[in-house]
């Protein structure tokens, strides 16, 4: 599988994820699943500016992004899945789409009704409900935001 990250990250590509992770795991492109972006030229352009000229993103909705994942999981490129919210991957998981694949909760911040387990990890109980639905499903999902960081389970963050 060519799915070198599959990422939880509001602010999408930024910093800790090109830098802090992509000289890591040296990604060929970025793939973006978020319908706002998806729909907007300026904003992917703007998003397109932090990644090194040789490495291509793309953006895509998110039902191109459930037809495009088998491809996406079978490609020779490596690949960094992004996507803002756990709602995303829920819906990208329905009928076995990210089967096998670990999901990384990297970046969701404070905000109304979300309570904090790490410096960069607070959730809501839409959050909460996603990540049962999803562990459920067979997905394991972890919290980290940069790879020399330690690594922490949702399941034991979460109690």
């Amino acid at each position: 599988m060519t799915l070198v990250l599959c990422r939880v990250d509001e602010r999408l590509i930024h910093g800790q994820v090109v830098v802090g992770w992509g000289m890591n795991l040296r990604p060929t492109r970025y793939v973006v699943v978020d319908d706002e972006l998806a729909s907007s030229e300026w904003e992917q352009e703007l998003y397109s500016l932090a990644l090194p000229a040789e490495t291509p993103a793309m953006f895509l909705t998110v039902e191109e992004g459930k037809r495009e994942l088998p491809q996406l999981q079978s490609s020779e490129d490596r690949t960094v899945l992004l996507m803002r919210s756990l709602g995303t991957v829920v819906e990208l998981a329905r009928g076995g789409g990210l089967g096998g694949v670990e999901v990384n909760l990297g970046g969701m911040h404070a905000g109304p009704a979300r309570t904090q387990l790490t410096p960069y990890l607070h959730l809501s109980d839409e959050d909460r409900e996603s990540i049962s639905s999803l562990e459920e499903s067979g997905i394991t999902l972890f919290a980290q935001d940069l790879p020399a960081a330690p690594r922490h389970s949702i399941g034991n963050l979460l109690g």
